[in-house]
C-alpha cells in the first residue's frame, strides 16, 4: 500500500498519480500497488516534484513497524523517530516544548 499526501502537486504529476491512485481528498492519494510499482512511483515523485510540493509518502514494508515514511520538501508536518519507529507530529507545541530531543 502507498499513501501520498501533498501540499501542492504539479498538474502533470497529479494527473499521472490518478492512473494508480484513488484521490479521496484533494492531494491525498491512496493505492494498493505492488512494492515494485510503489518504488517506481516514489522515484517518479522525487524526480518530478519540486520542494514546494511538500510531499509525504507512507509506504508499506515487510519489516517492523510495517511502514516507512519519506518526505519531499516542506511537508508542514514534523517527522520524528523514536526507537526506530517513525512518527508524524501534528503539532510541534503539543506538550508546550520542542520534541527535538527525542530524535537523537
Amino acid at each position: 500500500m502507498l499513501v501520498v499526501i501533498a501540499n501542492d502537486l504539479p498538474p502533470a504529476v497529479r494527473g499521472r498519480m490518478k492512473l494508480w491512485f484513488v484521490e479521496p481528498r484533494p492531494n491525498v492519494f491512496v493505492s494498493g500497488v505492488k512494492d515494485s510499482v510503489a518504488k517506481k512511483v516514489i522515484e517518479y515523485l522525487y524526480q518530478h516534484c519540486p520542494p514546494d510540493s511538500g510531499v509525504m509518502i507512507f509506504r508499506r514494508i515487510n519489516q517492523t513497524p510495517g511502514y516507512e515514511i519519506q518526505g519531499i520538501g516542506d511537508t508542514r508536518r514534523s517527522m520524528i523517530e523514536i526507537s526506530g519507529l517513525q512518527l508524524v507530529l501534528e503539532k510541534d507545541d503539543f506538550y508546550g516544548c520542542s520534541l527535538n530531543f527525542m530524535t537523537d
